[in-house]
């Protein structure tokens, strides 16, 4: 299994980025994915996941204004970012979740500055 970000970059404050991850293998649909982000000097945080089947769920600091969602014909999950903040830069990851293992991508940096 393989996740490769996609996206990143440096945006304005108040502006918006989508994160693409895309999955090689058979199991995406099947799994539960996530998007996380790690900032320098801070611990990697989940920012939000998405379930194979049920409800999205996310961090407090990002609600109402990222949207996690996941296509499963292509094997991709998405992550729209609004009303970007300064503090949401990072280095994103997704993650794949399916039975007990976890796989992880390499990253994409996103940068909110002016």
């Amino acid at each position: 299994v393989q996740l490769v970000e996609s996206g990143g970059g440096l945006v304005q404050p108040g502006g918006s980025l989508r994160l693409s991850c895309a999955v090689s293998g058979s199991i995406f649909s099947r799994s539960t994915m996530g998007w996380y982000r790690q900032a320098p000097g801070k611990q990697r945080e989940l920012v939000a996941f998405i379930p194979s089947v049920g409800s999205t769920n996310y961090a407090d600091s990002v609600k109402g204004r990222f949207t996690i969602s996941r296509d499963n014909a292509k094997n991709t999950v998405y992550l729209q970012m609004n009303s970007l903040k300064p503090e949401d830069t990072a280095v994103y990851y997704c993650k794949l979740v399916k039975s007990g293992y976890n796989y992880w991508g390499q990253g994409t940096q996103v940068t909110v500055s002016s």
